[in-house]
């Protein structure tokens, strides 16, 4: 009888701390920021320490959306630590700041109060900016894959073109396929 109560208490911990060990593997996945990139691959956003090369510039933006374009004027800062950015207007007035720390966005905006989750701000501007290698493998991980040729990017899922990114020591150029936008950044990308 002890012995039964003994393989019975011994179960009963071992499956608790599986229990507790799979849920906070599961909490820590889930409050990993995210963006999705096509309507089922959600891309975890990768660690300000994943940069390519440190930034703090100015840059012109010009995008567009259907039949809405927009400029605007950010000034970027971005390093190992932190990705940072203020969005001008063409007047020089702030119209929205954006900080990606650690695990943690935060995003203001008078502007676009609920029109862009900064996530999505963040994605695109990881796609342009972050290490290749690492890119390759979390895209990999969300079911998508980046084809890499010279200066240019174009990710896919399957044989969909979802994303294609040129870039030289002016301007990168994103186009979004799926969600229908695309922009051009301009400043000193050397």
């Amino acid at each position: 009888m002890r012995k039964n109560k003994a393989v019975l208490l011994t179960i009963s911990v071992m499956l608790l701390l599986f229990c507790f060990c799979s849920c906070v593997s599961l909490s820590k996945k889930e409050n990993e920021p995210f963006a999705y990139l096509t309507n089922t691959s959600r891309f975890i956003l990768l660690p300000t320490g994943a940069i390519e090369k440190s930034m703090d510039m100015a840059q012109c933006i010009s995008a567009s959306y259907q039949d809405n374009n927009f400029l605007m004027i950010a000034w970027v800062k971005a390093d190992e630590t932190a990705v940072e950015m203020t969005l001008l207007n063409e007047m020089g007035t702030n119209i929205g700041e954006l900080s990606y720390r650690g695990r943690t966005i935060a995003f203001s905006s008078q502007v676009f109060p609920d029109l862009i989750r900064p996530e999505y701000i963040i994605a695109d501007f990881q796609l342009c900016f972050y290490d290749t290698s690492l890119l390759t493998q979390a895209l990999k991980n969300c079911g998508l894959v980046m084809e890499i040729n010279g200066t240019a990017k174009r990710i896919l899922k399957g044989k969909e073109l979802i994303y294609e990114i040129e870039r030289n020591l002016e301007a990168i150029r994103l186009v979004n396929h799926l969600r229908r936008y695309t922009y051009t950044l301009e400043g000193d990308f050397s």
